[in-house]
């Protein structure tokens, strides 16, 4: 899975869309009442978030091929046409999501591929590689930082108390899906941190070998803040 970067495949697929072929391929459905001036376009291909809202017009266009009152007919259609909308406004967001990640790869690159320990404890850490250029024409530096974590699960008191106390081995096995889940979090946090300090003109000769995350201040373990290794603690409001 990736967090910030694009896929190979997907952004071939994204490149390829022709916006007005699609702007009429969507115009064609709503007039034929079916899906098939749109197939072939690749759409399915170009990343979850364009898939939701090609399914969106699928049944969009289903409900509107299918109804038969006068009211229901343009009701259903007005419905197909935001929807066809909403996936031409959501391929024009993948390509410029696409441009941009073009664009600061031609000074820095995180690698977003990071697998998880095959032991977790609940000293958490998750360790990114990347690489960052001053000017496109520059030499490639690359760099290293492990996000240190010490997680401290918290009781959920929206559950409901089980009647009886678990055993050993699912209490072990609890812990390991609540240590999996805070993990995968301070993953996602910790890239999303270094991509924000790089798009801000980070150098990267200043990032630390190691940095110890602060957790959230009120409690509930990681905030947006906690993987910003540039800024000092922001104090308790």
């Amino acid at each position: 899975m990736t967090y910030i970067n694009l896929p190979s495949d997907q952004q071939a697929a994204i490149t390829n869309v022709d916006e007005a072929v699609l702007r009429s391929a969507v115009r064609k459905c709503l007039d034929e009442e079916r899906m098939g001036p749109i197939q072939g376009l690749g759409l399915g291909d170009c990343g979850p978030y364009v898939g939701n809202k090609l399914h969106g017009f699928q049944r969009a266009i289903a409900e509107y091929s299918k109804a038969k009152a006068h009211a229901k007919r343009e009701r259903t259609r007005q419905d197909a046409l935001y929807a066809g909308n909403d996936l031409i406004h959501a391929v024009q967001q993948m390509k410029e999501r696409f441009e941009t990640e073009r664009k600061e790869g031609e000074l820095f690159f995180i690698d977003d591929q990071i697998r998880p320990p095959f032991h977790l404890s609940k000293r958490l850490s998750v360790p990114v590689s990347f690489r960052w250029r001053a000017s496109s024409s520059a030499d490639w530096k690359h760099g290293h930082l492990t996000f240190v974590y010490d997680f401290s699960p918290q009781p959920s008191y929206t559950l409901p108390l089980p009647k009886r106390k678990p055993s050993a081995a699912q209490a072990a096995r609890d812990l390991e899906d609540s240590l999996y889940r805070e993990w995968e979090r301070l993953k996602a946090q910790a890239l999303f941190s270094m991509r924000e300090f790089f798009r801000d003109g980070g150098d990267g000769d200043a990032v630390p070998e190691v940095f110890a995350v602060r957790p959230s201040p009120h409690g509930g373990g990681l905030n947006n803040f906690s993987c910003n290794f540039w800024q000092a603690e922001r104090p308790a409001l």
